[in-house]
């Protein structure tokens, strides 16, 4: 992906030999952080002049197909995301493949930092375009100007609306169903090995009541899927269902999603009656369902929130689909472990029947959906 040579002319062409023709010149896109507003700021000479450390964003997404171009006049270290990268000699230029870049991070930008000697002047960092060899020399001139889509995220509306409607969502359930809101969204409550039997939520899970919790917990999980994909992770929604870029294409593939996550949610009670009828366990049923429906309320509504502050008070934050599902695997695991204490507790069963039962219902559908994940 990288070779180095030397040598530069910005008259004729940049990079090794003069070989490329500059597409984009960073020269004045760097940035350095600043101690006080915790933030980073664009460079100014005047005031960053010893500056070691320069960054900036790479659009990969809008460059495919060119390279890109880094060289340092003396030695000094790139850093791509926060990660080292590799050592860069001093006259060498470097050569990047910005296809084999946004393969590698999957991302639409990356954030780059040029680690060396102090001040701009040491630093050049291009994107270019290799000349092809029957063409003739174009001699560039420095007054020339590099016009570049202004980088957006569509997303951006989407997820402030979407906040705003699950707040709405949850404000109508507390008003509402105040009595219910509460129980499901008691931790105390969810750790509670004996739940009476005879409650109204617990003896009748297909209520209307409990229909609605279930409707907006398939918000909340359909919210952060979507928040998923905006991070250009390939997490169970790899594919865009609608294909678009607006924000209508958006709000519909949320709603898609939350339906069928809605379903979904629904399909496994009835799931559970038939396979807990196989085993015996009817009493057990309304129990266990009641207790996946808090746990996942509480689970998923606290990582949303975690996971959108994070982004919006984090700019050089590395996404990942290790990072998402590590957390996600746990929880499942934990609950599964639960599940079994609670039903132990409930039913004279033999251990062998418990443990067929949750692997069918629980950790077969946890296996199966970590295969679609990776």
């Amino acid at each position: 992906m990288a070779f180095s040579a030397s040598g530069q002319s910005r008259t004729e062409g940049i990079g090794p030999a003069n070989q490329y023709y500059p597409v984009h010149d960073f020269h004045d896109d760097f940035q350095v952080y600043d101690e006080g507003a915790k933030a980073y700021v664009p460079y100014i000479v005047e005031q960053h002049a010893d500056q070691t450390a320069l960054s900036t964003y790479i659009d990969l997404e809008s460059n495919r197909h060119y390279n890109l171009l880094i060289s340092t006049q003396q030695d000094g270290y790139l850093f791509i995301n926060a990660a080292l990268k590799r050592k860069l000699r001093a006259g060498t230029w470097y050569v990047f493949n910005i296809d084999s870049l946004y393969n590698v991070y999957r991302q639409p930008e990356v954030f780059l930092t040029l680690y060396g000697a102090p001040g701009l002047n040491d630093k050049s960092l291009f994107i270019g375009y290799p000349k092809s060899a029957t063409q003739k020399p174009v001699i560039l001139r420095d007054d020339n100007l590099s016009v570049r889509p202004r980088s957006f995220s569509v997303y951006s509306n989407f997820l402030g609306l979407g906040l705003v409607f699950l707040l709405a969502t949850h404000a109508f359930l507390f008003s509402f169903y105040h009595r219910a809101f509460l129980r499901f969204y008691s931790l105390w409550d969810l750790l509670s090995l004996r739940s009476p039997e005879e409650s109204f939520l617990i003896n009748r899970p297909l209520s209307s009541t409990n229909v609605l919790f279930v409707l907006n917990l398939s918000f909340v999980i359909g919210y952060l899927l979507v928040f998923i994909q905006s991070q250009n992770l390939d997490v169970f929604v790899s594919a865009r269902l609608l294909g678009g870029q607006t924000i209508a294409s958006i709000i519909g593939e949320f709603i898609i999603v939350s339906g069928l996550t809605f379903m979904v949610l629904m399909g496994k009670y009835l799931a559970l009656e038939v396979i807990g009828g196989l085993y015996k366990l009817q009493d057990a049923i309304n129990i266990h369902f009641f207790k996946v429906l808090q746990s996942s309320m509480l689970f998923f509504t606290i990582l949303t929130l975690l996971l959108v502050m994070v982004s919006y008070n984090t700019t050089t934050i590395i996404w990942s689909e290790s990072v998402l599902l590590f957390p996600l695997l746990v929880f499942y695991l934990v609950r599964l472990a639960f599940l079994y204490i609670v039903i132990r507790s409930l039913e004279p069963i033999k251990n062998l029947y418990l443990f067929s039962y949750l692997c069918i219902v629980e950790l077969i559908p946890l296996i199966i959906g970590l295969r679609f994940a990776l």
